[in-house]
């Protein structure tokens, strides 16, 4: 059972995995793969809206999206932006990636051997992922600007289309222990989290939203 405090603290935790950006021009949008297609949704809109001549996609598969996208997150992004209008021309495609580091070196290397010169990414992510693609860009290529966009939707309605709440919250729950700890590894920047949120997440994380944590952070008994 989910309880008004868990909404609660959930909904923190969601806004502040937002970075808030506004969608500015910028040098190519870079859609990192998943099992979601509005990433790629996202990235023609933003195409068509001239805030990136080039879009670029990213992602192998995972045991999330193997079934759903065989032929790998970033191929099938692709057909989705050419079903869109998207002249072939404008999309690369970036298939070996299994993890957000790889998105963003893996990229990075895509767009150098096409001699594309960036400035600035309009790096597109699941909403929850904002912030987690922010640091780890930031951390991996800190020569250029970095601008985070997804789809713009409430929790309410993020909760609604993967129809399973408990799910989403042990995403977000995890989203952000990585946000925490990764720095410390190397894996991305480190950004202030403020301690209303941090409250949010132990008190969720003790309530059971555990399934995306990394081992050595769930909670005793």
């Amino acid at each position: 059972m989910i309880s008004t405090q868990d909404w609660a603290d959930a909904r923190r935790v969601w806004d502040y995995h937002q970075m808030g950006h506004d969608p500015r021009p910028c040098s190519v949008a870079i859609g990192l793969g998943s099992h979601d297609l509005g990433v790629a949704d996202t990235a023609v809109d933003l195409y068509k809206r001239g805030m990136a001549p080039l879009l670029l996609f990213t992602g192998a598969t995972s045991p999330t999206t193997r079934d759903r996208m065989p032929r790998g997150e970033a191929v099938h992004y692709r057909e989705r932006a050419l079903e869109l209008g998207v002249p072939s021309s404008a999309v690369l495609v970036e298939p070996r990636a299994r993890n957000t580091g790889e998105n963003i070196r893996f990229s990075r290397d895509v767009l150098e051997e096409a001699g594309v010169d960036v400035s600035s990414v309009l790096l597109i992510s699941k909403p929850y992922e904002e912030r987690r693609a922010y640091a780890t860009a930031r951390k991996l290529w800190p020569e250029v600007e970095i601008v985070s966009a997804s789809t713009p939707m409430t929790f309410d309605e993020y909760v609604d289309s993967i129809g399973d709440a408990r799910l989403v919250i042990d995403m977000l729950v995890g989203a952000l222990q990585r946000l925490m700890i990764y720095p410390e590894q190397g894996f991305m920047i480190s950004q202030p989290v403020p301690a209303d949120v941090i409250e949010a997440y132990e008190r969720l994380r003790y309530g059971g939203f555990t399934s995306r944590l990394l081992a050595t952070e769930a909670p005793s008994a």
